[in-house]
């Protein structure tokens, strides 16, 4: 079904009401987005996990999906009733039908992570069917191996699993790292995650590429120490979760940490240094994977 695309633009102190006035008016979805992204004033906004971002962008657009027989102008002059205010730029776009699930599966390909290790899609081939082929589609959970971070765990996997290892990979998301780990032929391993949905993404993607993992909530995972941890994260969650995780290591195991943005580094190795001795600092594109092994 066709359908029109509105971009409003606005300053973030009106970007969230005006989202709820479109939404009440009847719009199909709403988005807000940089309007400066592209160029060199775009900003990056972070938040931790389980805090709210604290501001959107200076100059943000609003984006509604309107059914095709809605009056887009009539819409945006409601809206601008709503919360009382004019907008500095309104375009409208037809959207013709398509086929969607064609569009989205054709924006992601295989992602080389090594020379022998591939993520490929279930709609892909895999590339080099000798290579080490995980198979997971963007879904309900965090970390398709595209993300700076999974991508430097997944290369740390690569080079340092000899197998036979028992892993942890707390912070599970898809899975990704937990199975990554299983076919690279790592012994038992497990998943931890706070989120419910995590551990339903994570079960259907082991049973997917045929390895068997164990996932849990936090509070349901086993006691035990593993020779390799890894926690692929973010800054705050990894201080306030040290002692934990480093009790997990047994003594001359491994622990890799990511999620860390580079100016973070130094501070997360300060607290793990107390239980690990680090290596080199693997970085890309400002993200950053430490490893070290127990004392």
């Amino acid at each position: 079904m066709p359908w029109q695309e509105l971009r409003i633009t606005t300053d973030s102190r009106h970007a969230e009401a005006l989202s709820d006035a479109l939404f009440d008016l009847g719009a199909l979805s709403v988005s807000i987005e940089d309007a400066a992204a592209g160029t060199d004033a775009e900003k990056p906004i972070f938040g931790e996990p389980g805090e709210p971002v604290d501001q959107l962008w200076d100059h943000s657009i609003v984006v509604a999906h309107l059914d095709e027989d809605m009056d887009a102008a009539l819409t945006v002059m409601a809206a601008a009733q709503a919360i009382g205010q004019t907008f500095e730029k309104v375009d409208v776009v037809e959207v013709a039908e398509q086929d969607w699930v064609r569009l989205t599966q054709s924006q992601f390909d295989p992602i080389p992570i090594s020379q022998r290790l591939w993520i490929t899609p279930t709609w892909h081939a895999c590339p080099d069917p000798a290579a080490v082929n995980i198979q997971l589609d963007p879904g309900l959970a965090f970390g398709t191996g595209s993300h700076p971070t999974t991508r430097l765990c997944l290369q740390w996997l690569d080079a340092h699993l000899q197998g036979g290892e028992t892993v942890l990979d707390y912070g599970c998301g898809s899975g990704i790292l937990a199975i990554a780990a299983k076919k690279l032929g790592a012994g038992t391993t497990i998943g931890v995650d706070i989120d419910p949905q995590a551990m339903i993404a994570s079960e259907q993607n082991a049973q997917q590429n045929n390895v068997e993992i164990a996932f849990f909530l936090p509070d349901a995972a086993p006691e035990g120490q593993y020779d390799v941890v890894v926690a692929n994260i973010l800054t705050n969650p990894l201080k306030a979760l040290a002692p934990m995780l480093a009790g997990r290591v047994r003594s001359g195991g491994r622990i890799t940490l990511s999620g860390i943005l580079s100016e973070q580094a130094e501070d997360v190795m300060t607290i793990y240094r107390q239980w690990f001795d680090f290596g080199p600092v693997a970085s890309h594109e400002g993200w950053v994977c430490l490893s070290g092994t127990r004392h």
